[in-house]
């Protein structure tokens, strides 16, 4: 009896140290907030009455604000990530670091312009420049995901060149394709999800003509991902 309660056991730690974390709980609250915008669309699009709309549109807005009061402070994490991968000598390829900090840099700058829309966004003080605050801070967070997916790319290319030199025939060639191909698949899940990012910008900024219904679930999909990469990040703690 007590044998067979030992996986509930850990699966409840592990879902309690995952909720411990501030990145745990973010990507939580960023999935309800996106099928929210994604929901919210469907809704109109269905014709329901606005009486059925407006709660989930309440529930957006302050899972928004939630995540924006979680993240203050953030940028500084991602600046100082930004320094650590300019001064690191691994990994040695040149255009791997250059566009790892640009991500960190894209994306700290986005938080940082972020942190100061707070004060507008909990109605404490009402912003005149909130709107241009808002739009470098997307034009910063689409600069880190190019950045970001242009890694992923490159990376991909990276690793199907490695494989080529593989001789599959020796063993230590053969274990060394199946780390690749792990690797391949975690780039690419993650080359997935700043794909689904980058409709976000894009379409706050005016960009392309993307409705609420497919930023909402490109959203949602990208959190989803972000919750399965950080379940597994805590697995081991």
């Amino acid at each position: 009896m007590a044998t067979a309660a030992l996986p509930n056991h850990s699966t409840l730690s592990h879902l309690l140290t995952f909720i411990a974390t501030t990145a745990g709980r973010d990507k939580i609250l960023r999935t309800l907030q996106y099928f929210s915008r994604f929901y919210s669309w469907y809704l109109r699009r269905a014709n329901h009455p606005q009486s059925a709309i407006d709660p989930v549109n309440a529930i957006k807005k302050q899972l928004e604000i939630t995540r924006k009061v979680l993240r203050i402070g953030s940028f500084i994490e991602k600046f100082n990530a930004a320094s650590i991968a300019l001064n690191r000598k691994s990994p040695a390829d040149p255009v791997i670091r250059y566009l790892t900090v640009g991500h960190h840099l894209g994306y700290g700058a986005y938080l940082a312009l972020d942190t100061f829309t707070v004060i507008d966004s909990i109605g404490v003080r009402k912003m005149a420049n909130i709107k241009s605050l808002q739009k470098f801070g997307y034009r910063a967070w689409m600069a880190g995901l190019t950045c970001s997916v242009g890694a992923g790319i490159y990376s991909l290319w990276k690793l199907q060149q490695k494989q080529k030199t593989l001789d599959l025939k020796v063993g230590k060639g053969a274990l060394e394709a199946r780390r690749i191909d792990r690797e391949r698949f975690t780039t690419i899940v993650q080359l997935i999800s700043n794909l689904c990012d980058l409709t976000i910008p894009t379409a706050a900024l005016g960009l392309a003509n993307l409705d609420d219904g497919l930023v909402g679930i490109a959203g949602t999909l990208s959190a989803s991902i972000g919750v399965w990469f950080q379940w597994r990040k805590t697995a081991g703690k």
